[in-house]
């Protein structure tokens, strides 16, 4: 599949545009429409579904994901200099592409969009952990969002499904663990990319639980992990002392020993840690 569509290749668009890569931006642009293509069908299919697309730059993903039958693509960009790329996508595929321009992290894209909806994004760096945790920690549970199928460096999307005992188990772990199905679907080499970034990046797919694994209250769990993991080479009894005045007792009450590190704590254990100091 050497064209996804009729329009023209990505470095003829980057080139027609003056589309240089901004580090400032975060950006990385993948300019193999194959593998555009191939990032969009991790998010299962689109078909019934729109789909949010945060920072697509030159459209490479956008075209994935329409190419692969999306209802309709919302994408959020911030740089201008990328909006008139992203309108000769929008002719191309008439009434399924709306372009935001904007800052993720300010504007509200739930107007734009109509349920069932799907996540699908190469993130900008700069953001991709902040858009993340904002996703997985909304007071009301199921989210907007069925699934999120997000680009980010390899060693964030290793944190992301990292297990107890690891050295990548941490506050994103717990937080996505809590909520979603989550696993690494792709990996690609820095040269995928222009420009090249120092370090390969990683493709995971998160899928949306009906309800938490373990019954907590999302706030409390919050600043559980976030004081655990904060100190993480400390024992759980220094980390969590500024949390309750009789932190051992509430270790012990959770099942937890207070000389255990933050890396230890399966995700059930800090579940139970945030009942305790809930009550």
């Amino acid at each position: 599949m050497s064209r996804i569509d009729s329009l023209p290749p990505l470095r003829e668009v980057i080139a027609a545009h003056g589309l240089s890569a901004k580090k400032a931006l975060g950006q990385n642009f993948l300019l193999d429409l194959n593998l555009t293509a191939k990032i969009a069908r991790q998010a299962g299919d689109l078909s019934q579904c729109d789909v949010l697309e945060i920072g697509p730059g030159p459209g490479g993903l956008t075209r994935g994901l329409l190419a692969e039958g999306a209802r309709r693509v919302l994408a959020v960009e911030k740089d201008e200099r990328c909006l008139p790329a992203l309108e000769q996508i929008a002719r191309a595929y008439p009434g399924r592409l709306e372009v935001l321009a904007g800052d993720a992290l300010t504007l509200d894209p739930l107007v734009h969009l109509a349920s069932p909806i799907r996540v699908a994004a190469n993130l900008p760096y700069n953001i991709g952990t902040e858009l993340l945790v904002r996703w997985l920690t909304p007071q009301v549970w199921p989210p907007f969002w069925q699934s999120l199928t997000l680009m980010f460096q390899r060693e964030v999307a290793e944190r992301i499904v990292a297990q107890p005992g690891s050295k990548s188990y941490g506050r994103l772990a717990v937080l996505a663990q809590w909520r979603c199905d989550a696993r690494i679907v792709m990996t690609l080499p820095p040269e995928a990319f222009t420009p090249p970034p120092k370090i390969s990046s990683a493709v995971v797919h998160l899928a949306a639980l009906p309800a938490p694994r373990y019954p907590a209250d999302s706030a409390v769990l919050q600043r559980v992990v976030a004081a655990a993991f904060n100190q993480r080479r400390k024992m759980l009894r220094s980390a969590l002392k500024g949390l309750s005045p009789d932190i051992e007792e509430v270790l012990r009450a959770a099942g937890l020993a207070p000389t255990d590190r933050a890396e230890q704590v399966p995700l059930e254990g800090f579940c139970a840690l945030a009942r305790e100091l809930t009550d």
